[in-house]
């Protein structure tokens, strides 16, 4: 039986060295391939540039704009409503017609206005007569005071020469002096009595002016009323009030109407104005004065801000521009219209064309187009003012630089693009 030979210890030693190193080795490739993989960055992700919507950062000046949507509206309109009840009788003028101050645009009918006018006009001549009759009395009864205070008047002359005369005589004794006392004594009761007949023929003759004063009153009264009722009577017939063109009638045939309903409305299409609609977000920097065009999709017209509403309603703020100039053919009420108005103008600024997203004062992320243009990568971009097509640029870009404008939603998750 062989017996066994004794391994070499360095052999075995050397074995297990090649082993260890081999393994080492081994450890020492993943972790290599393992930071290589990790270091690598991540691939591009592929984009068609023919899809995406690009533009370049400019330095220079910015006019600062907003925009809205609005309509042409008549400077002048003139709701004619009805001023009595009334049945609409007929109709004797169309929308779209031109109109004169005197055209009739319908009529009206009320049988119990006729009657009320009628009423009027007897309780007017009644009031008349009754005035006349009052004025006559007066009259009457002022001369008989009159007559009476020339009386009075002519007794104290007479008493006055009597007195005179009895004084004479009394002074050559051919007379009692109880005959001349008597007649001064008469003489002075004449003279009281002519001033309270004086004062009462004052104060009836301010009596006859106060209660004339209040017949006349009467008077008028029963005048206005009655002309009242000619003026309603005469409204049965509505007319345009105004030189223009009728826009509405909205009441029919047959239709009952109410005092302050509306029969028509009457506009002059001459002379017309803007009313545009901005999002409040932007209505805020709009003030009077400032320029604006109103595009009519026609021509455009040159005007300037009027009136800015002070209320919002529906996200949006309405505000009036004046039209300057000669308006473009086929310009007219209710024409639905595009306004841009001018905020102000910014000089010496980065700017580029308004991302697909993004607001004024915000920070935002947008691609920037790198290389020899076929690669974008991902930047944090600071954006100050904004207009309607440009926006300024606070950071974050240089002038020269492209980015995509298009909404990048698409490419979440990615910081590169290869474009195509």
């Amino acid at each position: 039986m062989a017996m066994d030979r004794t391994r070499d210890p360095a052999i075995k030693k050397r074995k297990q060295v090649r082993r260890i190193a081999l393994g080492v080795i081994g450890v020492a490739a993943v972790l290599a391939v393992t930071v290589a993989i990790y270091s690598m960055e991540p691939a591009a992700y592929p984009v068609d540039r023919q899809a995406v919507w690009t533009g370049k950062v400019e330095r220079g000046e910015m006019l600062r704009r907003v925009r809205g949507p609005g309509t042409l509206v008549p400077e002048e309109v003139r709701w004619i409503p009805a001023r009595t009840e009334g049945r609409v009788e007929t109709i004797r003028t169309k929308p779209g017609v031109s109109v004169e101050p005197d055209t009739v645009i319908l009529e009206l009918v009320n049988p119990e206005l006729e009657q009320e006018l009628e009423d009027a006009h007897l309780a007017l001549a009644s009031a008349n007569a009754d005035a006349e009759n009052l004025r006559a009395q007066l009259s009457s009864d002022l001369l008989e005071r009159e007559a009476l205070l020339a009386r009075v008047r002519a007794d104290l002359e007479s008493a006055r020469l009597q007195t005179d005369a009895d004084a004479e005589l009394q002074k050559e004794g051919l007379i009692p002096e109880i005959n001349y006392k008597r007649s001064q004594l008469q003489s002075n009761q004449l003279e009281e009595q002519l001033k309270i007949e004086q004062q009462r023929y004052e104060k009836a003759r301010e009596g006859v002016e106060a209660q004339l004063a209040a017949r006349r009153s009467q008077v008028a009264q029963q005048q206005a009323l009655y002309q009242l009722r000619q003026s309603q009577l005469a409204s049965l017939k509505v007319r345009a009030g105004i030189h223009g063109v009728l826009q509405e009638v909205p009441v029919e045939v047959g239709q009952q109407v109410q005092p302050g309903d509306t029969l028509a409305r009457v506009a002059q299409p001459e002379t017309l104005m803007a009313e545009l609609q901005i999002p409040e977000t932007q209505a805020k920097d709009v003030t009077v004065g400032q320029p604006a065009q109103i595009d009519t999709r026609n021509g455009v017209i040159d005007g300037s801000v009027i009136r800015v509403d002070p209320a919002v309603q529906n996200g949006y703020v309405q505000v009036d521009v004046d039209l300057e100039g000669e308006l473009p053919k086929g310009a007219r009420p209710d024409l639905s219209v595009d306004g841009t108005i001018e905020i102000e103008r910014l000089d010496d600024v980065l700017y580029v064309a308004r991302p697909a997203y993004g607001e004024a004062g915000s920070r935002i992320q947008l691609f920037k187009i790198v290389g020899d243009g076929d690669e974008a990568v991902r930047v944090d971009v600071g954006l100050g003012r904004a207009s309607v097509n440009t926006i300024e640029v606070v950071s974050g870009l240089q002038e020269g630089d492209e980015v995509i404008l298009s909404d990048p939603s698409a490419w979440d998750g990615h910081d590169r693009l290869k474009l195509k």
